[in-house]
């Protein structure tokens, strides 16, 4: 958990603002990210605001659009609130997590092999599962995965939609992450699961590289050909997220696990760094240990 800036808000609807997720520089951040807590002390959450600079109408429709979604590996929406002269803002539960971005930073430099199979195979198993809804995520990129013991949730759904509408370009906009947004998006395109199978491409090469537009020669070998094919510039030479890091055909007994597992609509885990498991334990310890200001009326005798 991050401190807070000083213009950052100290309530969000009705509650209490306790730091940032992350500390993401604001020309990259989509919407800021805080851990906030419920007005009686009990629940904690995590919130987001729109960026200053984001239509507000917009974004509530996309995050309005995420609470009445129910994809295993999204971030779940729980509330969304605000309008008028408040900015919307949305929650969803709290559970120790950290952005991709930070979680390199924990680790001291790009992920290990295992960890980047395991986080591809999680990340395109929700896309596919999403597209076969007919939902397309449209905002994906290194910031937007966060990495929970839980396995990867994704968030900042619908943030190029958000950014602007579709007709408009989006190349270069603030909060638009360039190296993981689909040509076709930023010149105005409407999202489609092309552009989150090509999103996915660069958030792969990101947590293998730590950037999103590495040479081919850089990527481990398991993911030459699928980030390449990922990165096409053309959306039909793109594989489908399907496609992509299949998982071998369980036995029956593990099949009836599997469907239980995704009956209960949660996220399969994934191997974590010791670095990246001891920065979500620091961030729990931080969050429990918050205390809540104390009105001024309570501190007068």
């Amino acid at each position: 958990m991050r401190a807070l800036r000083h213009d950052d808000p100290a309530h969000i609807g009705p509650h209490v603002t306790l730091g940032r997720l992350d500390d993401e520089p604001e020309h990259t951040a989509s919407e800021g990210r805080f851990i906030v807590r419920g007005a009686d002390g009990d629940r904690t959450f995590l919130a987001r605001l729109p960026r200053p600079d984001t239509d507000p109408t917009r974004w509530a429709i996309e995050a309005e659009g995420a609470r009445r979604l129910s994809i295993p590996g999204f971030l779940p929406v729980a509330e969304v609130g605000g309008g008028g002269a408040e900015l919307p803002w949305c929650t969803a539960p709290y559970v120790p997590a950290l952005p991709l971005p930070a979680a390199l930073r924990a680790h001291g430099g790009p992920l290990p092999g295992p960890v980047v199979r395991a986080l591809a195979a999680a990340l395109a198993r929700t896309l596919a599962t999403a597209h076969a809804q007919g939902v397309t995520h449209a905002g994906l990129s290194p910031a937007a995965v966060l990495l929970t013991a839980d396995g990867p949730r994704l968030s900042c759904f619908g943030a190029v939609r958000a950014a602007a509408p579709d007709g408009e370009q989006r190349s270069g906009l603030p909060g638009l992450d360039s190296g993981s947004l689909a040509p076709e998006q930023a010149a105005g395109g409407r999202p489609r699961p092309p552009g989150d199978v090509y999103a996915l491409g660069a958030v792969l090469a990101f947590a293998a590289t730590g950037h999103t537009v590495p040479e081919r020669d850089e990527l481990p070998d398991f993911l030459r050909e699928p980030v390449t094919g990922c990165l096409s510039r053309d959306p039909a030479r793109r594989p489908q997220a399907q496609q992509l890091f299949p998982q071998p055909e369980p036995q029956p007994e593990a099949a009836a696990h599997a469907a239980t597992v995704l009956d209960n609509a949660t996220p399969s885990p994934t191997p974590l760094p010791a670095s990246v498991v001891v920065a979500l334990a620091r961030q729990s310890a931080q969050v429990l240990a918050a205390e809540l200001p104390v009105p001024a009326s309570r501190t007068r005798h």
